[in-house]
């Protein structure tokens, strides 16, 4: 499967998870989401340890699914390729669960290619991807906005997580969530990888994968609430006789 295909299922699928959950909770699959949206979109601070919780109480069921239904083909990619859970090189294996970075595209990482991508400027892409990611979800749904269109959010949001994991991927996975990868890096972690999940970026699976998009997201957030939505105020505004 080629990275687009993996893009647009991505795409797909969070635009299915808007349509079924947006009338039931806001549609809030991502902790950088809530978080922003507690800082500068109204969310009601009193429920965001409750979102925090359930995001990674499913992500982390979510990754415990996957073993069911595709272990035996990990067993045989794993005996294939010599690698043994929990020692260097089942990075390879360990990436369906958690990220790694320089995305490790299935393949043991040498120490040239991790040079390759240096911790902050892995930091910079999850942040700079989670901030695109909420100017597009607080854009596509400002009622403010003359383009807004609640039959095309999902889609919008769902083609904009498409685009990024197209356009970022090949260098952290494209995770813009905190809890898709701390579930199932945790998850991992207890399936046979040990502390390989947490200690082959040192301390970037959480400045990477954790704090990057939590900051992307209220830089984005930010960004909408001061420089977009006064515009779309402004353009939507009758024009005075």
């Amino acid at each position: 499967m080629g990275l687009f295909q993996v893009a647009i299922v991505w795409g797909i699928g969070i635009a299915l998870a808007i349509h079924l959950t947006a009338s039931l909770s806001g549609a809030h699959l991502n902790p950088a989401v809530t978080l922003a949206m507690a800082a500068f979109g109204g969310f009601e601070k009193r429920l965001v340890p409750g979102y925090l919780l359930i995001q990674l109480v499913a992500a982390f069921t979510a990754a415990a699914v996957l073993p069911l239904l595709f272990g035996s083909a990990l067993q045989t990619f794993e005996t294939t390729h010599g690698l043994i859970r929990g020692e260097p090189g089942s990075e390879a294996s360990a990436m369906i669960y958690g990220e790694f970075f320089p995305n490790p595209g299935g393949k043991a990482l040498d120490q040239v290619t991790r040079e390759s991508l240096p911790l902050w400027r892995a930091c910079l892409v999850e942040m700079t991807g989670t901030a695109i990611l909420l100017v597009a979800i607080c854009g596509l749904t400002d009622e403010s906005n003359k383009g807004h269109s609640p039959v095309l959010t999902a889609a919008g949001i769902g083609l904009t997580v498409t685009i990024l994991i197209s356009l970022l991927a090949p260098l952290t996975q494209g995770a813009f969530n905190p809890a898709r990868d701390l579930g199932p890096r945790v998850f991992s972690s207890l399936a046979g990888w040990k502390s390989l999940p947490f200690t082959f970026n040192g301390q970037g699976w959480w400045l990477v994968y954790i704090l990057g998009p939590m900051l992307g997201g209220m830089i984005g957030a930010a960004a909408h609430r001061y420089l977009l939505a006064p515009a779309y105020r402004r353009a939507s505004a009758p024009a005075e006789a």
